[in-house]
């Protein structure tokens, strides 16, 4: 696996956001997430957006961070917010979303983020398993579906 730094309009980006939002729509009975984003989010030195493509150079896992500070949504000073973690079904267990994890907590840390914070759902137990597993622990609801009752956050010290 390689993983490459993109930006989060590139091609592969949103081929595998249209994926992910896909799986969303089809877990939540809803049209995605509707959580407002922009490209530049993930800009460094405030974001970074990351792809693993497999040998043949087919984009195969995703995931970013966006820089947060304190606002009416519940975010602290320092937050990095996780989003768009996703790995394509046929790649799954295989350890590919930790190796994005790692990456994006390496880079958050080195642009002075002091948490990594992200939100999921209960119809996504593999998620929630994967970050438990990683070190995060539920933390108080923050960010666009956070008076939803399927909402879970996280946090983890960087």
């Amino acid at each position: 696996m390689h993983i490459r730094r993109v930006s989060f309009d590139h091609p592969d980006a949103v081929k595998l956001n249209d994926q992910v939002q896909a799986e969303y729509a089809v877990r939540y009975g809803d049209d995605g997430d509707a959580t407002p984003m922009a490209a530049t989010d993930f800009d460094p030195p405030n974001g970074i957006y990351l792809i693993a493509y497999d040998e043949l150079g087919t984009p195969v896992a995703s995931g970013g961070w966006r820089a947060q500070d304190a606002n009416d949504e519940g975010n602290l000073d320092g937050d990095a917010e996780l989003k768009r973690m996703y790995v394509i079904e046929q790649m799954r267990g295989r350890g590919l979303a930790r190796r994005i994890l790692a990456a994006l907590e390496e880079d958050a840390r080195a642009a002075g983020r002091i948490r990594m914070v992200l939100e999921t759902g209960t119809k996504q137990p593999e998620a929630i398993a994967l970050y438990t597993s990683s070190g995060y622990e539920p933390c108080a609801k923050f960010g666009y579906y956070r008076h939803h009752e399927s909402s879970r956050c996280f946090a983890k010290q960087l």
